[in-house]
């Protein structure tokens, strides 16, 4: 019996030992598959033209270039990107946690056959390809005469954020509806109980959503680029300038890129704790 025992504690601290490396292995190839192309991203933004091209890409700069970030800010039009996607993102995120929050309020909280439906179709939403869809949008767009304008991508950021209205619906699950029962009770229509009641205790939900948007919108390169062009240029397209016909000057948009990534990085890190946690809290139902 003492041999069989001793025989299974090191066979299951063996297996924990195994799992344990694999555990951490997988978690170190991961971070190098993050940490490798912001390195060859950064190398790349400090090295002249010539010895962008013709040195390996992990090599270190033999001669540091911190003008390629002066011509990337000043001629790639980085200011005026960081303004147009400014005004988005606020119309944006603005629109979208109104609209969603509202949406998912009646859907949650109104067992109806419309609401039934309405869950059936934002599924069936998220399963369709977007790029099948891009040809008949454009044409309804266009025929509004919003192609070229900002307006164009803030309705569509807008009105296709079916994943914020899900994570308000998860997190809704959770509010009591005698909050709502003890409201009407006391004669509150449904707006007030939405703006004075359900809104506020959104909070979690609406931090998680925002940092979503943000993250999407301001990576978003398709969007701006097919709807407004080069003359109004956003972060992720304002770039976009330095690719011609005859080749790409590729160190000064690294150097770009560079400065695109601090905002995102400075607010991952300070917001981190919200993004792991929102998507988690809405998600069990106690």
């Amino acid at each position: 019996m003492d041999t069989a025992s001793t025989y299974q504690d090191r066979e299951s601290k063996l297996t924990t030992v195994v799992f344990g490396i694999l555990k951490y292995t997988i978690l170190v190839i991961a971070c190098l598959i993050v940490i490798i192309p912001l390195v060859v991203v950064f190398l790349g933004s400090l090295k002249s033209n010539t010895e962008f091209l013709s040195s390996n890409v992990f090599a270190l700069p033999t001669k540091i270039e911190w003008n390629n970030y002066k011509t990337a800010f000043i001629e790639g039009q980085v200011l005026e990107g960081f303004k147009n996607t400014l005004i988005i993102l606020i119309f944006s995120c603005v629109g979208t946690i109104l609209t969603g929050s509202m949406t998912a309020y009646v859907v949650q909280r109104f067992d109806t056959v419309l609401g039934k439906a309405a869950k059936a179709a934002f599924l069936l939403a998220t399963l369709l390809p977007n790029i099948s869809m891009q040809v008949t949008v454009y044409r309804i767009v266009n025929a509004f005469g919003l192609v070229g304008s900002m307006a164009a991508p803030i309705i569509l950021y807008v009105g296709t954020d079916i994943i914020s209205i899900y994570i308000f619906i998860q997190f809704l699950n959770n509010i009591s509806y005698s909050l709502d029962e003890s409201a009407v009770i006391d004669g509150a229509n449904y707006f007030t109980v939405y703006f004075r009641i359900i809104f506020p205790l959104l909070k979690p939900a609406i931090a998680t959503v925002l940092i979503i948007k943000i993250i999407g919108i301001y990576n978003d390169f398709y969007t701006p680029q097919l709807y407004m062009g080069k003359s109004k240029p956003v972060v992720s397209t304002a770039l976009y300038n330095f690719i011609g016909p005859f080749g790409a000057k590729w160190e000064i948009i690294f150097a770009g890129v560079v400065i695109c990534i601090i905002p995102t990085l400075i607010i991952f890190i300070f917001l981190q704790k919200y993004i792991y946690s929102g998507l988690v809290n809405g998600s069990v139902k106690e």
